[in-house]
């Protein structure tokens, strides 16, 4: 992991249902900070006021309540700007910034690739740090698995699954949710050098409750059961 410039810290909103993860990062050069995928105001909030943190922008991957749930509470609280896909900007309230594929935004000095990676949904994006090797990946990939199909098709997935793949194996990707553990019997079932290097962290993590990732992609491209298929037509077949 290079020399990080950036200070993410998961934080797990709606504990027990359905485990979304948030993030609160920071641009350590300039102090700015952001949340990514406002889910849930109150432990948002919480680790802000704890660590005197005043966010400045929500980043939010795609439409759905449980990624924009808090969005205008913070807004109101912070007076910060909400930055959404340009394609789900009608769906999200209080949009400030629409991003589309292939625009760069810019945290302080940290800066940000945005990537279109429609399935999960239409216009679902992904923010890429390429200097600091950091990815959010909403509902697109999660650990050992991916999102599912609310609007997009499996041709979409597939297509947007090989962007994720062409990114450097050195990337550490930030998922949505903590789903892990529904992948780890698949690691156990076939114990290979790299299922059981996944499976050893993954549980680790876990046992001192922490969340899984980050993990490099490099990793997550061995183990990961849709990430290994690299023909469309066999990808279909699981739709």
């Amino acid at each position: 992991m290079p020399d990080m410039t950036l200070k993410i810290e998961p934080i797990l909103c709606h504990k027990g249902t359905m485990n979304n993860y948030a993030y609160v990062i920071t641009d350590k050069k300039s102090g700015i900070s952001a949340v990514v995928d406002a889910s849930e105001t109150e432990p948002i909030v919480q680790y802000c006021e704890k660590h005197q943190i005043k966010p400045e922008y929500v980043l939010t991957t795609h439409h759905h309540f449980d990624h924009v749930g808090a969005n205008m509470e913070l807004k109101e609280k912070y007076g910060l700007k909400i930055v959404a896909p340009d394609m789900e900007k009608h769906l999200i309230e209080g949009v400030d910034i629409a991003l589309k594929s292939g625009d760069e935004f810019a945290l302080g000095e940290s800066k940000i690739q945005i990537i279109l990676a429609s399935g999960h949904t239409k216009g679902h994006i992904l923010y890429y740090f390429a200097d600091e090797k950091v990815l959010f990946t909403g509902d697109v990939l999660f650990n050992l698995a991916i999102g599912g199909l609310f609007e997009g098709t499996p041709e979409e997935m597939f297509a947007s699954l090989e962007k994720i793949k062409q990114l450097p194996d050195d990337v550490n990707f930030y998922p949505g949710h903590e789903y892990t553990e529904y992948g780890l019997q698949r690691l156990l079932n076939n114990p290979t050098d790299e299922n059981m290097e996944y499976l050893r962290l993954a549980v680790n993590r876990l046992q001192q409750g922490k969340s899984v990732s980050p993990i490099a992609l490099g990793l997550e491209k061995k183990c990961n059961p849709y990430l290994k298929i690299d023909s469309l037509k066999d990808f279909v077949r699981l739709f």
